[in-house]
């Protein structure tokens, strides 16, 4: 389904019926409905970081509900489209904290090669209608796949912003991974805490201490 090593780690959830049953229901809706992101562009973020380069977690909700924003990676935009506010405000905090310029695109898919895994709680939504698929079973399906980086042996960073992704910090008890926890990037909380809580920063002082290829964190 992916084509890398997620297809082992997730074969037996992709046999259970909760799993079937997104799929039945995600199915109906591409079909009946317009839906984002692109049904080949749902699984984007296993696709693009393969299970064995995860070095940090980065949570979203669910997909922009707007034409032609997503693309299956959290927070990213594919090139050409305009710059969602919340992402513009990680682009502010990591100008404050590398100095690196504003970029003009927000397709992030160079920080998902380089081991960045963009996960959405939820993969899938209706055009127009924010968490409209958030009770189909995907939460139940992304903790699992939380549950399986939690058990990975090399150190991960786990960058859970705003409280829906507080919560999953209890499926984070694995002692060598970093756990980084501060508001939400969005125009209503960025200044709530994400805004000078150098978390991209913290995140490669920590794969350096833990002798892992730091991330890039610059895209222009």
């Amino acid at each position: 389904m992916i084509g890398n090593d997620w297809d082992l780690a997730l074969a037996d959830e992709f046999k259970k019926q909760y799993f079937l049953n997104i799929l039945d229901f995600v199915q109906e809706e591409y079909a009946t409905k317009t839906v984002y992101p692109p049904y080949e562009d749902m699984f984007n973020a296993f696709k693009f970081t393969p299970l064995s380069n995860v070095k940090v977690v980065i949570l979203g909700q669910d997909p922009y509900h707007e034409e032609g924003q997503a693309h299956g990676l959290a927070f990213s935009t594919p090139e050409g489209r305009p710059i969602p506010r919340s992402l513009k405000n990680i682009f502010k905090e990591i100008n404050q904290e590398y100095g690196y310029p504003i970029p003009e695109s927000g397709c992030l898919e160079k920080w998902a090669e380089q081991g960045v895994f963009l996960l959405n709680t939820v993969l899938t939504v209706e055009a127009g209608n924010a968490n409209s698929h958030s009770k189909c079973g995907w939460q139940i399906f992304t903790d699992n796949v939380i549950g399986i980086l939690n058990e990975q042996t090399q150190p991960i960073v786990f960058m859970l912003w705003g409280k829906q992704a507080e919560k999953k910090k209890d499926l984070i008890t694995n002692p060598n991974h970093l756990v980084l926890i501060t508001s939400h990037p969005s125009p209503f909380s960025a200044r709530r805490g994400f805004l000078g809580s150098n978390h991209f920063k913290l995140a490669n002082e920590f794969l350096k201490e833990n002798n892992i290829l730091e991330i890039d964190w610059g895209l222009e």
